[in-house]
């Protein structure tokens, strides 16, 4: 009988005879066995998969009402039945009886099975399934149970020691089978009547809304639709949930990230960052997190704005990233490597069903039913190991999905909280790396950790198979793989080498990008683009130096990874040979097969070791950011108690501030960085009463604009006393370099806070805006650029001061907001927003403009870093008029200035299209199919001749691979012929049976063979057989070479192109180019989607041309062995077309809506960490 393992195994596990190891009936009953397994472990193994389909439903911790009781008793009921089971299953142990085993593995399947249920259970009365009986699936599963019950019971009866009381232990068996019918009576009665007729009771998915249950269309929106939510097992099983998704995809209305489904509340950005800053608290605590029933907040949606009011959360003390991630999701990580275990389990099927299958072949007489079974195996165990999968690949997604916007929530939340002496430590491009790259790569930690002992694992189950198929002859091929061992780690730690050096480089080429991006104007004006774009080509060539490194090492793994198994093949099949065994099909197909599956642990190997060395030190550049001081404002600023406090706004004493902290370390630094680096403000006394206007002067330099960042905190606190009456508050700042966000005039004066019409208009008319808006195409609803660079200097300056008076502050803090104006404009800013609008409000007036000191309450007199004298304006007045003609020429300047740049806002209009409201609006999406034209650029970004070398070298090495195989075939084909034709003139007992096992306990069972033996089979025909197989493995290891290394070069070729066309075509842009792109959108291209055409593109079109190259191969292989198979072959092609096209639109649109998606994402970041002072100081961190 063929796999005669097999059949040991399944007689010993059965107590049945060798011969029919698995029979159907028994004494004229079902057998014990077909009993156990089919009816008791198949549909118990169907209950867990299904139950545990239904444990990542959305809970909802807003039903206080009773659970029904029908769901109680169902629940009671099942946990019984886990503990009669469990009590089986040790008397079973204790009686020792020949079926122990058999009735031990169908209890513990069965307990599984129950406990999993009993979990579904628990989620469904936290569900909208309280309300119901529950999915009927799992109702038809349970009465699945009902005949092995019913047939265990029958043939307890039929057994009279089971019912005698001379045999207490089989009694005791037979009542806890008997209580376990009783219990699953209950169960059922229970689902037939819930007892949920409450009339009292209502649900709704989101009480706070009102949102109710049952949608009033049958067919929603699938902007409205949560994923996942309400899907039946079924559905969630097969993705069926995704249909509405997939047509609106195949219409092509998948234009808008509005029209994709809505995430499940569990995995909702806001409801996940809350629960990873609860782990982060519960870490650095060393407590652990209570309460994980509501461990997921309440629906997003439900209250607006909520964010507000709950606060910033802030990431408090030095805590490990990776303790505080394995915590927010070690457990639901670790019980998907269960899931990984059943997966790679379902894998070996494959290999041994197909030995069956070539025995049943070649073995003539042999039943149908044999073969039948062996196929439908065959079929079986590749749904259920792609079914498995499938559903571990997107479980793990969905923990990924989670960690990726914790991380990118963190650090967003942290460069909001860092203080600025550290976050000098910290370019934007590395920030902007952070939140991509390196969040990618631990993200992808994920996916590498459960590989990293999975593939160890089938490495060992796949050698134990290889052994079992060929015996020691194992040992040749393993030793060749064995050696790559210490070269795959020197692969990887050069690897990991180069990385490093790249993102390096990569970091400080994104960094000059956006230097050159924020500078573009004067760039231009200078005609400087030839010399930065050399400058960025040298950080490029750096870059790609390593880059080539790295294709060239990847290119010595994909080598190893595509030519190790005819390698192996050749040296085990040689070794067989050799050692006096004779070759079948059986053997060969079944080796080739396991090879194949023994090369994949062997070459993944150094990849997810990569992975996960790429992941620590992304890891490590994300934990160092995370250690940057963050800002105390409880210890920066003091309490004071005076007699006069209540008059006192702002009080220092002997205040000493650096932009440098002594804590901080200068691993960088910018263009204002060099500046604030030198200066140091010290010997600081000031007294502002509350509702005084206090002007700050002195010369250029002087440290004005830094005594206003101090007392925001934005410096380094070393020494004195700085007071701030009703700081939480915060500030009104309006700063000498205006921060503008890229959104319309109006939203960025409201800046948050809600319209009042009134206090809007008063502003506006103080700030002097109302003829600017007049001019605007769409007055203050006309967005402005990113930095308000279609705005004049003058314009800026106004809209800054505008958000800050509209805030409502009881302090504010003007940074010369009357320097980038006219005189009439200034004058009109000083008398009705400084003076009448904001009087009765603490003022500090940072000017150059002389003429407006004396109106003044206090004036300050700055120099080198320290206040020289404060008194009123006429006691300062006399000391500062030698620098009054020197203010006015620069004001004539100005003035000039600012007429040029009124007349450029009059060309403003032509720049927008009149039926076009959103000239700056949201990134444009392509739709359809991707253009010929882009796979053309592509091409020729490669080279012409040399993309075609690297297709040639893939058919050759194809065309080598299956011409191995069919010389091997060939072999096996004459070594048949030539055996059967001898077996008259030969014995049986000449004619060596190879054995599976070389040695045993009992000695040499299998001798090992003489020297004519081994001159037999190195015979001429033996010689020339493996001459020419060898020579055609080595001739597809070159092929093998020749691609690996071509495809390594064209890439990096490929990608030195593309980036000297993108930023040729950047640089060549016009100024209005950049007026209406957010710089983040540009800042992403040369980022995140240069890196897709770096690594990612490459990888997947490697991947790509191997499985076209190989399914080609496959049919003429298919078409030569099999002609009749092309006849199914066309229908199964046009099935097969119609699922792709049917999910690749989608897939496609999918993938743009992310990529449209992420741009925005840099542009809030860098606009965010331009103006964080403003933020700031504006207490506006929370929203």
């Amino acid at each position: 009988m063929s796999g005669p393992w097999l059949s040991e195994l399944v007689s010993g596990l059965c107590h049945t005879p060798e011969d029919n190891p698995f029979p159907l009936w028994q004494d004229g009953h079902v057998s014990p066995c077909f009993n156990q397994l089919v009816l008791g472990a198949v549909p118990h193994a169907g209950m867990a998969v299904f139950s545990a389909c239904y444990l990542g439903m959305a809970r909802s911790n807003l039903l206080h009402t009773d659970a029904p009781c029908g769901w109680t008793v169902r629940l009671v009921s099942a946990l019984l039945v886990v503990l009669l089971f469990t009590a089986d299953a040790i008397l079973a142990g204790v009686l020792q009886q020949g079926d122990m085993y058999l009735d031990i593995l169908a209890d513990s399947w069965a307990i599984l099975a129950w406990l999993v249920h009993c979990s579904a259970i628990a989620v469904f009365l936290r569900t909208s399934f309280r309300r119901t009986r529950g999915p009927p699936l799992l109702l038809a599963i349970t009465l699945l149970l009902v005949p092995n019950i019913v047939l265990t019971l029958k043939i307890y009866c039929n057994n009279k020691e089971y019912l005698s009381l001379t045999e207490p232990l089989k009694l005791a068996r037979f009542v806890l089978t008997s209580a376990r019918a009783f219990l699953l009576l209950v169960y059922l009665l229970a689902f037939a009547c819930p007892c949920i007729g409450d009339a009292e009771y209502t649900l709704h998915i989101n009480t706070v809304d009102g949102s109710p249950l049952l949608p009033e269309r049958t067919e929603p929106d699938t902007g409205e639709i949560v994923a996942e939510d309400g899907s039946s097992c079924l559905s969630r099983l097969f993705y069926l949930w995704l249909n509405p998704l997939l047509r609106r995809g195949q219409q092509g209305d998948l234009e808008k990230p509005h029209h994709v489904y809505h995430l499940p509340w569990t995995l909702r950005t806001r409801v996940v960052w809350r629960y990873f800053h609860r782990c982060w608290e519960a870490c650095r605590r060393g407590a652990e997190i209570h309460n994980q029933q509501d461990q997921w907040a309440r629906p997003v949606s439900s209250v607006k704005g909520s964010d507000h009011e709950e606060g910033l959360l802030e990431l408090e003390g030095d805590v490990g990233l990776l303790r505080v991630l394995h915590k927010a999701f070690g457990l639901r990580y670790y019980i998907l490597g269960v899931l990984k275990v059943m997966v790679n389990m379902s894998t070996f099927a494959g290999p041994l069903l197909l030995s069956s299958l070539v025995n049943f072949i070649e073995e003539k007489g042999s039943p149908y039913s044999k073969g039948v079974l062996c196929v439908l195996g065959l079929c079986a165990s590749t749904l259920v190991s792609s079914v498995l999968r499938n559903i571990y690949v997107f479980q793990i997604s969905k923990i990924s999905l989670s960690a990726r916007a914790s991380l990118v929530s963190a650090i967003y939340g942290k460069a909001l909280q860092v203080s600025s002496c550290s976050l000098a430590g910290f370019t934007l491009g590395e920030v902007v790396n952070l939140m991509s790259t390196d969040t990618d790569r631990v993200v992808n930690f994920f996916n590498s950790f459960h590989e990293l002992w999975s593939l160890p694992f089938c490495f060992s189950v796949t050698l134990y198979l290889l052994y079992l198929q060929v015996g020691v002859a194992f040992l040749g091929g393993l030793c060749v793989a064995l050696m790559l061992v210490p070269f795959n780690k020197f692969l990887a730690s050069r690897i990991l080498s180069n990385n490093k050096h790249m993102l390096k480089y990569k970091d400080n080429r994104v960094k000059l990008m956006t230097e050159i991006l924020f500078g573009i104007r004067v760039i231009k004006f200078y005609n400087w683009e030839p010399h930065f774009t050399q400058k960025v080509a040298r950080y490029r060539e750096r870059e790609l130096s390593h880059l080539k490194n790295l294709k060239y090492l990847d290119a010595m793994c994909v080598y190893t990874w595509a030519a190790l198994p005819v390698v192996i093949c050749v040296l085990t099949f040689v070794t067989y040979v050799l050692l006096g065994n004779q070759l079948t099909a059986a053997k060969v197909f079944t080796t080739v097969a396991l090879v194949g599956m023994l090369i994949v642990p062997l070459n993944a190997f150094p990849w997810v070791l990569n992975g996960i060395l790429e992941a620590k030190v992304s890891l490590e550049r994300i934990q160092r950011f995370f250690k940057l001081t963050n800002q105390d404002l409880q210890a920066y600023y003091a309490q004071v108690s005076s007699e006069d406090i209540h008059h006192t706004s702002i009080l220092l004493s002997q205040g000493t501030f650096s932009w440098q902290g002594s804590d901080c370390r200068e691993v960088g630094e910018t263009e204002n960085e060099v500046g604030k680096g030198s200066l140091l403000l010290h010997s600081l006394n000031l007294h502002v009463t509350k509702g005084s206007l206090v002007a700050v002067v002195g010369k250029v330099g002087c440290g004005k604009s830094s005594l206003l960042a101090a007392i925001t905190g934005e410096l380094s606190r070393l020494s004195g006393v700085l007071y701030v009456a009703n700081r939480e508050a915060g500030f009104g700042l309006a700063s000498q370099e205006p921060w503008i966000q890229h959104a319309s005039v109006r939203d960025n004066i409201l800046f948050g806070k809600d319209y009042s019409a009134a206090l809007y208009q008063a502003v506006i008319e103080a700030c002097a805006l109302s003829d600017d808006l007049s001019v605007l195409p769409n007055g203050d609803k006309t967005e402005v650029g990113e930095n308000g660079v279609t705005l004049s200097g003058g314009q800026k300056a106004r809209l800054a001061l505008a958000r800050a008076v509209y805030m409502d502050k009881e302090i504010y803090l003007l940074d010369d907001p009357l320097a980038a104006v006219d005189t009439d404009v200034a004058e009109h800013l000083m008398k009705k927003c400084i003076l009448e609008l904001l009087r009765g409000k603490t003022r500090i007036l940072c000017t150059h403009r002389i003429e407006f000191v004396d109106k003044a309450d206090m004036v300050v007199l700055m120099d080198s870093g320290t206040i020289i004298k404060t008194g009123t304006p006429a006691e300062i007045l006399p000391l500062i008029q030698s620098e009054l003609k020197i203010g006015k020429k620069d004001h004539k300047a100005e003035q000039k200035d600012e007429e040029q740049n009124e007349d450029k806002i009059g060309s403003l209009p032509d720049l927008c299209v009149d039926d076009d409201p959103d000239p700056f609006g949201a990134e444009q999406k392509r739709v359809g199919g991707l253009a010929w034209g882009v796979y053309k650029t592509y091409w020729f970004a490669v080279g012409g001749m040399l993309a075609a070398s690297i297709l040639m070298s893939l058919l050759l090495m194809q065309a080598s691979k299956n011409v191995s195989d069919w010389w091997l075939s060939h072999w096996i084909s004459s070594l048949k012929n030539n055996s059967s034709s001898c077996t008259n003139d030969s014995s049986s007992a000449d004619l060596v049976r190879p054995h599976m096992l070389l040695f045993s306990p009992g000695g040499l069972i299998s001798p090992v063979p003489s020297v004519e033996a081994f001159l037999t089979n190195t015979t001429s025909d033996v010689r020339f057989y493996l001459t020419i197989y060898g020579s055609i493995a080595a001739s597809n290891t070159v092929f093998t070479a020749l691609r690996a290394f071509l495809f390594a070069y064209g890439v990096v070729y490929a990608a030195f192109s593309i980036h000297n066309r993108l930023l040729d075509r950047v640089l060549k842009a016009t100024v209005t180019f950049f007026d209406i792109t957010p710089l983040g959108r540009i800042l992403n291209r040369f980022s995140s989607d240069l890196y897709s055409v770096d690594d990612s593109l490459p990888f997947i079109l490697n991947i790509l041309l191997a499985n076209i190259f190989g399914l080609l191969g496959m049919l003429v292989v298919i078409s030569y062995g099999l002609p009749w198979v092309l006849v199914p072959l066309l229908p199964l092609a046009l099935l097969y077309h119609q699922t792709q096209h049917f999910y690749r639109h989608t897939s496609r649109e999918l993938k743009r809506l992310c990529s449209l998606t992420l741009s925005p994402i840099y542009s809030h970041f860098s606009e965010t960490v331009a103006g964080l002072g403003t933020i700031r100081a504006s207490c506006s961190t929370a929203r």
